[in-house]
């Protein structure tokens, strides 16, 4: 025998009224029992009548292919209705798909559509500009970044509040204030949220843009850092200082929730299966839990590798634990998975790896070829050519991720395709 649901009976019922609001409180509670097609004609009844929130919603399905096909241009065409009623979350929206410069064109709006979420409170936003003016040394621009984080926090924002506690302990932007961050540790841990490892990056390999202190700028992704070429067969170079600390913290905080075993690609048959060859846990960021504040930290990871960001895959947070390895490989993969996976797009043809924590012992990564061995230390990148000029793959190309021998090491990976992967 089928059961009611109450909350959804009543939700139909008031849907029958002619009441847009209504219609897209049915098409939300429709997306939470993932009744997709339906909650995609509900959602589009209502934007059709001009329902902002039903507009963003209805975007974000087009965008992620949710009860259709990718159709990045009906996402920015309700984004945009959107937005022209004022609707700040719309702003953030538009300013997330323009920073892959596919979907919609990357310039100076993202800046000004970011701040409007900011200002409206919108609590993904003030978590990414809080992220941007983090990077920034002036102290004007530290004590906002500790400002919005609180903000994002104060909403609801679990990740805002993890980056807030490590500020407030180490007194970064804020004075330090161990009662403060243990008060909010404690809260976390209620909802089940464990403390980030202890992560203080290197200092930031490039100035950042030259601006006002407190005028956003998320241009500053598209700096070129400075590289160190460590080989030329395979190409292999070392950014020093790309990320700080908050984007660093920021990818585990968002990963830990998603981890699970690492899997590698049959050689024979490119389909993924657990292997002895690789032991960590790894987090995909399907594009659907992108925000601005991982997307600009993408921007500035496929900029280091000289690649555009649609060229990428999703990015990847792996965690080793103590005796937890990648043994000698190669990125480039099989025709069978190329096949499986956005063929058009080719083959890896660059990865870049940023180390994410400082490792107590072990866990360098090593090119046995050149006799490369590269310790992780976080902020610090590793940029290397999976393919030679002509396209084949290049055997040299052989690493590893050595042992973690004491503590855990986390590393964030982009796999970065010949030709565009993503849509936006």
């Amino acid at each position: 025998m089928s059961t009611v649901d109450p909350e959804l009976h009543a939700l139909r019922q008031a849907a029958t009224a002619d009441d847009p609001a209504a219609w897209s409180r049915l098409a939300l509670a429709l997306v939470l029992r993932h009744a997709m097609d339906e909650a995609f004609d509900w959602h589009g009844r209502a934007a059709a009548r001009g329902h902002v929130v039903s507009q963003v919603e209805l975007g974000r399905m087009h965008l992620h292919g949710i009860a259709g096909d990718v159709d990045t241009a009906a996402a920015v065409a309700c984004f945009e209705a959107a937005e022209a009623r004022g609707f700040a979350p719309a702003a953030y929206y538009l300013a997330l798909v323009a920073l892959g410069d596919a979907a919609l064109r990357r310039d100076a709006r993202i800046d000004t559509r970011l701040q409007a979420a900011v200002d409206a409170g919108f609590a993904p936003a003030l978590r990414a500009a809080a992220v941007h003016y983090g990077r920034r040394p002036d102290p004007r621009d530290q004590a906002l970044c500790v400002r919005l984080m609180d903000a994002a926090a104060q909403r609801g924002d679990a990740v805002a509040a993890q980056l807030l506690v490590a500020r407030l302990r180490n007194g970064e932007g804020t004075p330090a204030d161990a009662a403060a961050a243990t008060r909010l540790e404690q809260r976390l841990a209620q909802a089940g949220i464990a403390p980030l490892p202890d992560i203080v990056a290197m200092p930031l390999g490039e100035t950042a843009v030259s601006m006002p202190p407190g005028r956003l700028a998320l241009e500053d992704a598209l700096l070129p850092p400075r590289r160190t070429t460590l080989s030329e067969r395979p190409r292999v170079r070392q950014v020093d200082g790309l990320l700080s600390s908050d984007e660093c913290r920021l990818l585990v905080a968002c990963a830990r929730p998603m981890l699970r075993p690492s899997q590698t690609v049959d050689p024979d048959t490119g389909q993924p299966l657990r292997l002895a060859l690789r032991t960590s846990d790894d987090a995909a960021f399907d594009p659907i839990v992108e925000d601005v504040a991982l997307r600009c930290v993408q921007l500035r990871m496929a900029q280091a590798a000289d690649v555009p960001l649609v060229h990428a895959e999703h990015l990847t947070v792996l965690r080793y634990a103590p005796g937890q390895e990648y043994r000698p490989h190669r990125d480039y993969v099989p025709p069978g998975a190329v096949e499986r996976d956005r063929p058009d797009a080719g083959n890896r043809a660059r990865t870049i790896c940023a180390y994410l924590n400082t490792v107590e012992a072990g866990g360098a990564t090593e090119f046995p070829v050149p006799g490369l061995r590269i310790a992780p230390a976080p902020g610090r990148a590793v940029v290397f050519d999976n393919l030679q000029a002509d396209g084949t793959p290049d055997v040299d190309s052989l690493h590893a991720g050595t042992p973690v021998e004491r503590g855990e090491k986390w590393l964030a990976t982009l796999w970065l395709r010949e030709r565009p992967y993503r849509a936006y």
